[in-house]
């Protein structure tokens, strides 16, 4: 632990039938039908954060916000930045550039609504920024945003852009964006911002992973989790592959107690700080 770096913790504050790999399972028409656990999730996360005296960004649905406003207040009123995750968790680059403003304005319209004030951050539902869609940080600067966080600089089979770069950079319209994080390791960059692998490695891999971003870089990582991640007893969908049910159910009864050694680890706090003056 770098003891003078504080690391940014994000949230992608969504429901789990929400994920895009169970997509095929829960049509958004049926999304009103289905129960929703975001509510305790995210309050159960409020408690941790108090706890440890952390701060964090919670990149938030428009759709969420709309159902669950004085969870937004509640978020805002205990000193956490708010941005937005879009409105209906559609993939940036399954979107023409129309329908991508659209979604992304109204996620931050509703937003700025409930909270009182500028929405200023951007994440793409699954990183969804890549080589077929460069247009989209255009689109995401002409909606308002100051910065965005949604490129991965990783290989992976559903994103990622292995050789985009590792820390934030500013774009030519203006807009910043500020990748999650990876280790530069053997030649390679390796995934060492949070989701499922901090679920799927032990915890000692994602500590040495920051620390030595820390330490090497001396730079701020940015880690980010979704709040169905803290939540074991959430239903099990049957009809999911494999893979898909690996992926999204991998050790959830043991991320609660992760994320309270890594609220211990390390320093913590809101993306528009600690990437103030990043870039």
């Amino acid at each position: 632990m770098q003891p003078d770096i504080t690391n940014a913790l994000t949230i992608d504050v969504e429901d789990y039938f929400q994920v895009s790999a169970l997509a095929p399972h829960f049509p958004r028409q049926s999304w009103d039908t289905v129960p929703c656990r975001v509510e305790r999730n995210v309050e159960l996360i409020l408690a941790l954060l108090e706890q440890r005296g952390a701060r964090a960004t919670f990149f938030t649905l428009g759709w969420v916000a709309e159902r669950f406003p004085h969870l937004v207040r509640r978020i805002c009123d205990s000193g956490h930045e708010l941005a937005s995750h879009g409105y209906g968790h559609e993939r940036a680059s399954a979107q023409t550039p129309e329908s991508f403003l659209a979604d992304i304005a109204l996620a931050k319209a509703v937003l700025e609504d409930i909270c009182g004030h500028a929405v200023s951050g951007y994440r793409a539902p699954s990183f969804s920024i890549g080589e077929s869609n460069p247009w989209a940080h255009d689109v995401i600067a002409e909606a308002g945003y100051a910065y965005s966080s949604s490129v991965y600089p990783v290989k992976h089979d559903h994103y990622g852009i292995p050789d985009a770069p590792r820390f934030p950079y500013r774009l030519a319209n203006g807009l910043m964006e500020i990748p999650v994080t990876t280790m530069r390791w053997l030649g390679r960059n390796w995934p060492a911002g949070g989701g499922g692998y901090f679920r799927l490695l032990p915890y000692a891999v994602s500590r040495w992973q920051i620390a030595k971003v820390n330490h090497d870089d001396r730079r701020p990582a940015i880690f980010y989790f979704h709040p169905w991640e803290v939540d074991p007893e959430q239903p099990r969908v049957a009809g999911a592959s494999a893979k898909t049910r690996f992926r999204h159910y991998v050790n959830l009864a043991h991320t609660e107690s992760r994320l309270r050694r890594l609220l211990g680890d390390f320093r913590w706090g809101r993306a528009d700080e600690v990437f103030r003056d990043a870039a």
